[in-house]
């Protein structure tokens, strides 16, 4: 039990007026409201209150008992936000007429994360974040918010650190401050591109974590002129930002699952079957891991300009192989599909369900990968199977993945896989510049 009382006491001691009740939303936006802190009870215990149809993907109507999102505040998740004085941000979970809603993708991962509970088993996540900082023009172009970042193959460009350490540094302040253990911060392989590390943690907290550095980069990078952009693929001809995460499962004695060291890739037959999960589902994963249309701009086999892609685009795995779905790395696993327009909750949530199900069917894991999947494609040899091409596919292939949806949530899926297929009618139906660039006068 928390003691309310002291909680607020000591908030207000460090000047803390309002909290920032922040939940998540079907497409992983980060959603709330200010309330005030004197009533912390009341947000925990019951919830501070949204307009239930109001919010992408919920599924609860305009009218009843279950028309209104109670996001319960997590008190041990109260953290002053070192952008926003007086403020402290805390976490919600999603409820809808007294009992957790299973729309709510926070609660999709805690229903997976009791899975592993029920084994003795916890599920640890590294995520790493990559995103371009970005402006828009007066006629609204896009571009590199630095616009001396042009280089033909600009990752570890010091000289683009340089040129914007005053965010990068108020970046690593606020995120020191707000508890982050930083590993490193550099600049990636497309222009206006960079990557922030910092420590793995247990799922739901890495997932949270994860929330609040986009909080920390959109308020900071706004304080700088700039755009933090979660957007796939941003610029044509240059490589997009994924959202890679490193897993790790331990037991009740803290051992290591997956590892086995006596095997040459040092993984576990569990190990494997995960593996085995990842790759069996991963047209279904795709929906979720890649969601926008822009995500599979992304997954192509598209050249460079920097001359380096690590795009994971066939259904492979191998030993520290970058060019594969699955990368292992001494008994861990690197899931290099996500991206980060994925809302990260369902995205590790359908993860871990997949390879639960490749351990519990035993499925069988290919053959390890040991050579590089682009040469071999340049050189036009048979390929392991591709993802799916482009949204629409992947919307299909999650839909008829019913092991998948079953596991992950029927209710979240159905809402997921409407709001998708709306998505890519969207796009299908409209008139880019492309088009009408191309076919105006043409024939």
């Amino acid at each position: 039990m928390h003691n309310y009382e002291t909680l607020i006491a000591g908030l207000k001691a460090r000047g803390i007026h309002s909290i920032l009740a922040q939940f998540c939303d079907i497409h992983g936006v980060a959603k709330g409201k200010l309330v005030p802190l004197e009533n912390l009870r009341e947000w925990a215990e019951n919830g501070a209150g949204f307009a239930g149809p109001s919010i992408w993907g919920t599924g609860l109507g305009r009218y009843g008992a279950r028309s209104e999102y109670y996001g319960r505040v997590q008190p041990e998740s109260l953290r002053p936000l070192p952008f926003m004085p007086g403020v402290a941000h805390a976490v919600c979970d999603g409820y809808a007429g007294g009992q957790p809603l299973e729309t709510d993708s926070r609660q999709v991962l805690k229903r997976q994360i009791e899975r592993l509970k029920e084994r003795g088993w916890t599920l640890w996540v590294g995520i790493e974040p990559e995103f371009f900082l970005l402006k828009k023009s007066a006629d609204g172009q896009w571009s590199p918010a630095d616009t001396q970042d042009a280089l033909d193959k600009p990752s570890y460009d010091l000289k683009a650190i340089h040129r914007n350490c005053a965010f990068l540094d108020d970046m690593r302040l606020a995120l020191t401050q707000l508890g982050f253990e930083l590993q490193q911060i550099d600049h990636e392989d497309a222009c206006g591109q960079y990557e922030i590390n910092y420590t793995f943690d247990d799922a739901l907290a890495a997932a949270d974590r994860y929330m609040l550095f986009k909080m920390a980069a959109h308020a900071i990078s706004q304080q700088h002129g700039a755009v933090f952009s979660c957007m796939p693929k941003p610029f044509a001809g240059a490589p997009g930002s994924g959202l890679h995460f490193h897993l790790s499962i331990t037991d009740a004695q803290g051992r290591a699952v997956f590892t086995d060291a006596s095997d040459p890739l040092q993984l576990s037959a569990p190990g494997y079957g995960f593996v085995a999960g990842l790759l069996h589902h991963a047209d279904a994963l795709s929906a979720i891991c890649a969601p926008t249309v822009n995500s599979y701009k992304r997954l192509a086999v598209s050249h460079s300009a920097s001359g380096t892609t690590w795009s994971p685009v066939w259904k492979a795995f191998g030993d520290n192989n970058r060019t594969c779905l699955v990368r292992t790395v001494a008994g861990r696993l690197e899931w290099r599909l996500p991206d980060p327009s994925c809302n990260v909750y369902a995205a590790i949530a359908a993860t871990l369900a997949a390879g639960l199900d490749g351990m519990d069917q035993s499925l069988p894991a290919p053959a390890a990968c040991d050579e590089d999947l682009y040469q071999r494609f340049a050189e036009g040899k048979t390929m392991p199977d591709r993802l799916p091409a482009d949204l629409g596919a992947a919307v299909q292939s999650l839909a008829h993945d019913t092991t998948l949806t079953q596991a992950v949530g029927e209710a979240f899926c159905q809402q997921f896989i409407t709001l998708k297929a709306q998505e890519w009618q969207a796009y299908a139906m409209s008139v880019s510049p492309w088009e009408l660039q191309r076919y105006a006068e043409a024939f």
